[in-house]
């Protein structure tokens, strides 16, 4: 089962503060960092970008607890990062653009690394359901799998194509976004494949990033980026799970539950709600849980019959 990611964090490779964002001192909240060498990088600057990285991953710490990846730009950029002193410290690396067609170029490259993997689905291929089918049984290969700790979702890149900038006043999922999502997530998850959410962009509409957080996990998603580390708290706030919810779980997890009983005046089935329970139980240990008093009738066997 993959764990939640929360906030991953991007950070332009280029970025004067790098090293201390790299080590926790600077952003020590962060517990998932991705250091960009890729959008948030004009050409210009990517030979100072991958210059910063590799004195960077050289004098990184090892005893730091954010996970910390590596967006590449391109198969050459990832042949570059892989040489560099201090690339094995990283968890892992975001791909870009990857399709059924162009994923192997990557893997190649990392076959015989430790290193797990973000492929992001932010090309046209994205609105094809074959395409994606596709993409799934390459990434279903001995191998390959397990390596796979999600796919990220690249928003901005699927709205382009359409010619689109998300609108000011409502969330990804009441764009022509929403039903992609959907499509994505019930193609790759019963198959066990989790995913990431796209970017909220602006930073003065704290609401709307709530409801888009709140939208998001709805949708299943483990994580989702942040863009700025004003949006961290907010994001995770909303992976804390409720004391009702964690009470549930437990309860739907006990060797003695019976098969079906009534919680919280809602049924409980062990069979078809504990994937849900054992993600609840594992975010809760991961970001806590908020909420008022336990509020919940005990679980009566039987009910409902």
């Amino acid at each position: 089962m993959a764990k939640s990611l929360g906030a991953s964090l991007y950070v332009p490779a280029n970025h004067k503060d790098l090293a201390e964002i790299a080590n926790g001192d600077l952003i020590p909240q962060a517990r998932s960092l991705i250091f960009c060498t890729e959008d948030a990088i004009a050409d210009r600057e990517l030979s100072y970008s991958l210059f910063n990285l590799s004195v960077v991953l050289a004098n990184m710490r090892v005893d730091v607890a954010a996970d910390r990846f590596v967006r590449v730009r391109n198969t050459e950029v990832l042949e570059r990062v892989l040489a560099m002193p201090g690339a094995d410290k990283l968890t892992g690396f975001v791909l870009p653009k990857i399709t059924r067609h162009n994923f192997d170029n990557y893997y190649r490259l990392l076959r015989h690394t430790e290193h797990v993997l973000m492929p992001t689905l932010e090309t046209a291929e994205a609105f094809d359901d074959q395409e994606m089918q596709g993409l799934r049984a390459v990434l279903e290969a001995p191998g390959v799998r397990h390596r796979i700790l999600a796919l990220r979702i690249g928003g901005n890149d699927l709205l382009a194509l359409l010619g689109l900038r998300r609108p000011r006043g409502m969330t990804l999922y009441r764009t022509p976004l929403g039903p992609v999502i959907s499509r994505l997530v019930t193609t790759f998850r019963p198959y066990g494949f989790m995913l990431t959410a796209p970017v909220f962009e602006y930073l003065d509409l704290p609401e709307l990033l709530d409801q888009e957080v709140i939208e998001d996990l709805a949708h299943g998603m483990i994580g989702k980026t942040a863009i700025h580390p004003t949006q961290i708290a907010p994001i995770e706030q909303h992976f804390k799970v409720s004391p009702q919810d964690l009470a549930v779980a437990r309860a739907i997890l006990d060797q003695s539950a019976p098969a079906v009983f009534r919680m919280n005046d809602a049924m409980c089935e062990v069979a078809t709600h504990r994937a849900w329970a054992e993600r609840t139980v594992e975010q809760s240990r991961l970001f806590g849980f908020h909420g008022a008093e336990l509020d919940h009738k005990p679980f009566l066997e039987g009910e409902p019959s």
